[in-house]
């Protein structure tokens, strides 16, 4: 057969087959998003990490695609979640807070990118921030100055006299850390500290009724967990009992709560989206360092100041970030 025959025998079969089979598009790539809280509370997290995904080249419905899944506050699910994303393939699966230990347990292989408001090494999710290795990385918005700075805005806004509670998880890894770093700051400010602890749901209601009964008129919620899970119960049981109460998390504040100073955990979901259009690219996790806190933000519920009859200082106002009526 001759050679232009041939072309021309070729070219009329290609015409005949499927279209699907002449252009295939590439794969678009799917990311695994579990988180244990539930798609509301997180809307305003999930718009900053679509929006570090489009910096890094990424749209969701065009060229990548989300799996979501929502524990809903009901942490025993996150473990049946992680494998379902497991068994799905997909090629990248951020977890938040909570839902990062079901992952690592889930798969060693997929490349897992935490958004953390917790030591990262201390909870056991890498060894080293710099190298963190395996296939694990991420972003930690947590500060060991933040513990200082947040007991100093509650002292503040309340009455030299009253006597501060401080809550704290007897199973946080960081609980002897944050009380060491509240008592020194109590004694820097003057102020009386008493400890509750609580460690399940049910305890939190055992822990209230000795903060009332050890005459505190504040509340330091330390990080936990457990504490972001029921942030709407602490929230709820502070304003009962008339307390003005400090949390290191902003929807603690939407829930009701009085106030929160933290890293800005929406400039961490939007870093945190960076890091997976890196590995999407073809980058590794294990060599990609866990990046820390670079913004901080004071958010403020007028309307619970309102409800406890405070006021609040014009100083105090003009450095908050946010203030919620």
């Amino acid at each position: 057969m001759l050679r232009r025959e041939f072309i021309t025998l070729l070219g009329g079969a290609a015409a005949g087959w499927p279209l699907a089979a002449r252009a295939q598009p590439p794969a678009v790539p799917v990311i695994g998003y579990l988180e244990s809280k539930g798609a509301a509370a997180s809307a305003y997290q999930v718009e900053a990490f679509r929006k570090g995904l489009s910096e890094a080249g990424f749209v969701e419905g065009r060229n990548v695609a989300i799996e979501y899944r929502w524990a809903d506050d009901q942490l025993d699910r996150l473990p049946g979640m992680a494998a379902d994303l497991v068994r799905r393939r997909v090629a990248a699966i951020v977890t938040v807070n909570a839902s990062t230990p079901a992952a690592i347990a889930a798969t060693s292989t997929i490349p897992i990118v935490f958004v953390s408001g917790s030591d990262p090494v201390e909870e056991g999710l890498v060894t080293n921030l710099s190298r963190p290795g395996r296939n694990v990385t991420g972003v930690s918005y947590i500060s060991t100055t933040l513990t200082p700075r947040r007991l100093e805005l509650l002292h503040e806004l309340i009455p030299k006299p009253v006597i501060i509670a401080a809550l704290m998880d007897p199973g946080s890894r960081r609980r002897d850390a944050e009380l060491q770093s509240v008592e020194v700051e109590a004694r820097a400010l003057g102020r009386q500290i008493v400890v509750e602890t609580a460690g399940t749901e049910s305890e939190i209601d055992a822990a209230f009724a000795g903060i009332v009964q050890a005459g505190a008129g504040a509340l330091f919620i330390g990080p936990s967990p457990l504490y972001n899970s029921r942030r709407r119960q602490l929230a709820v049981m502070a304003a009962r009992h008339g307390l003005p109460s400090s949390s290191s998390l902003r929807e603690f504040v939407l829930a009701g709560g009085l106030m929160s100073y933290s890293a800005r955990d929406t400039d961490a979901y939007r870093r945190g989206a960076l890091y997976v259009g890196r590995i999407l690219k073809g980058e590794k996790p294990g060599g990609m360092p866990v990046e820390l806190p670079t913004k901080y933000e004071l958010v403020i519920n007028l309307a619970t100041a309102k409800a406890l009859g405070l006021t609040l200082p014009p100083s105090l106002l003009a450095i908050a970030d946010e203030v919620i009526e």
